[in-house]
């Protein structure tokens, strides 16, 4: 008896340290890109302290044809988050700041919609998305790129984005107040955010070849494009290149790179040689829970609990404590995960916009480490994400029918002037709805590229369809008419389930100015 117990415990332990091999990472990853139209893929896992496998699977450009390596620069996006939560914490650290300090001490111009929310906001609260601002609430200042806002009216216009939730009641991801954390840094530490990073994290821990910003890279020969599937063909795109973003989701880095910072993250704030770059205690409180998200799916996993810490999200994967992030911009989708108790870290990065090809890796590789057997992660994802596109494919069609039919109907008049002019919203700044050749015409005074012919739905709803179709977020325009019979109010919503957060025309409220 004694005999099997052991044999069993052995066989316990060898099923949770099994590793996966190369070939099976290169078959897993050969087959992501294919399912999931990915260019190219590096991934990178971390294991008992080290890099024990970096590898680059495909091309960073389709029309160049230059292959990924593990030295590949992509833009993190939003894992960058974690890097200014560190900046803060090493901020702390020094005694510059507290935690709950009120972000008005430093930054005395910041104002949110409520006046009591305004004096309570602290430092903490810009990095755990419980602001009670909606989803993305106000990312039309910083998406698409080719506008020309700046941080200092993110700061300023904040106050104008209408609150959904009570404050610190519930849950909603955010890009601005991490751009609100990236002016606390500079204003404490006097250098930018972008100095900060590089000087006081990125540099001394190694990140050699990486930057904190496009803009900074010191050489760009071997750094990925971004790719759109659009019209049925995967398409290069500009790259997003505004610094405003950089707080919020600015880093360019490799996986080489990227798992020194995993590893300081698991080593509790250690470098090098013994050296700390942040208090374990500030570690500690950068993976505390701070706001507690919805169970929702967990696929395929059991999870007692999900939460966000600071720059970081925190579930229970089986039992285990999973430390993770996402991040996306257009064209680019990314992932850097840790289960601390198995010294595991795992980091996907890609040059497409498809979210379920990262998991697929990740899920894959770290089922392997915790010793289960799950579905074929790349088969069930990928079917999910078909399934998801045709259902928001069918309400998209449906509503260009309609548009379609219209606009072949000659019996239908109608009097465009009564549309044209200008329309304001307090954050977003001014729009002006043209004619020209009996056509109606959107353009965005502060964001360039968000322009597009006008078509007639039903009703006084129309639909604008954006010039750039690579951004895949047209959207309806409903009109209110005045007494006059002219057009004084206009609202937005994007037509697609599947239209990026980000444009968040819902929480636009344009009032005709001329």
């Amino acid at each position: 008896m004694k005999f099997k117990l052991v044999l069993l415990f052995l066989l316990a332990s060898f099923m949770v340290s099994a590793q996966i091999t190369e070939p099976e990472v290169d078959v897993l990853v050969d087959r992501t890109l294919k399912a999931f139209n990915v260019p190219g893929i590096a991934v990178g896992i971390i294991k008992d302290g080290k890099l024990v496998f970096a590898k680059g699977y495909g091309v960073t450009n389709t029309n160049t044809k230059q292959k990924v390596d593990a030295n590949t620069l992509f833009g993190i996006a939003s894992n960058s988050k974690s890097f200014t939560s560190a900046a803060l914490a090493l901020l702390v650290d020094e005694g510059k700041i507290k935690w709950d300090d009120k972000v008005i001490t430093y930054l005395p111009e910041f104002k949110m919609y409520n006046d009591y929310v305004t004096n309570e906001f602290t430092i903490r609260d810009l990095l755990t998305h419980r602001s009670g601002l909606g989803l993305g609430a106000g990312d039309l200042m910083i998406w698409p790129d080719g506008h020309n806002f700046t941080s200092k009216d993110i700061v300023k216009n904040i106050q104008y984005l209408k609150p959904v939730s009570g404050f610190r009641t519930k849950y909603d991801y955010d890009n601005l107040l991490y751009v609100i954390a990236g002016e606390v840094i500079e204003k404490v530490s006097g250098s930018p955010w972008c100095d900060f990073v590089e000087n006081r994290i990125m540099k001394p821990i190694g990140m050699n070849s990486s930057a904190a910003s496009w803009s900074r890279l010191k050489d760009t020969t071997n750094t990925i494009v971004p790719h759109v599937p659009t019209n049925g063909k995967l398409e290069v795109i500009p790259r997003y290149t505004n610094p405003i973003f950089d707080a919020a989701a600015g880093l360019y880095a490799s996986v080489n790179d990227l798992s020194k910072w995993l590893i300081v993250q698991m080593n509790d704030g250690k470098y090098g040689d013994n050296q700390q770059l942040f208090s374990k205690e500030q570690h500690d409180e950068m993976w505390k829970a701070q706001t507690i998200l919805p169970l929702g799916n967990s696929y395929p996993y059991k999870t007692l609990f999900k939460n966000y810490g600071l720059g970081w999200k925190l579930e229970d994967i089986n039992g285990h404590l999973q430390v993770s992030h996402t991040g996306g911009l257009d064209g680019i989708v990314t992932q850097t995960l840790m289960i601390p108790d198995l010294k595991l870290g795992i980091i996907v990065l890609t040059n497409q916009q498809n979210g379920p090809a990262f998991m697929a890796i990740s899920n894959t590789i770290k089922d392997r480490y915790l010793g289960i057997s799950n579905p074929d992660h790349v088969t069930a994802l990928s079917d999910e994400r078909r399934q998801r596109e045709s259902n928001a494919d069918k309400v998209t069609d449906d509503v260009w029918v309609v548009v379609d039919k219209n606009t072949k109907d000659a019996t239908l008049k109608f009097d465009l002037k009564k549309y044209t002019g200008t329309y304001t919203d307090n954050w977003f700044g001014a729009i002006s709805i043209e004619e020209k050749k009996g056509k109606l015409y959107f353009k965005s005074a502060r964001s360039s590229r968000l322009t597009g012919e006008i078509l007639f739905y039903k009703d006084q709803t129309f639909v604008v369809k954006w010039n750039v179709r690579s951004f895949h977020a047209d959207a309806f325009l409903f009109f209110d008419l005045g007494s006059d019979g002219k057009a004084n109010h206009l609202t937005m919503k994007a037509i697609s389930p599947m239209t990026d957060f980000s444009y968040d025309f819902q929480d636009l409220d344009f009032n005709r100015s001329k």
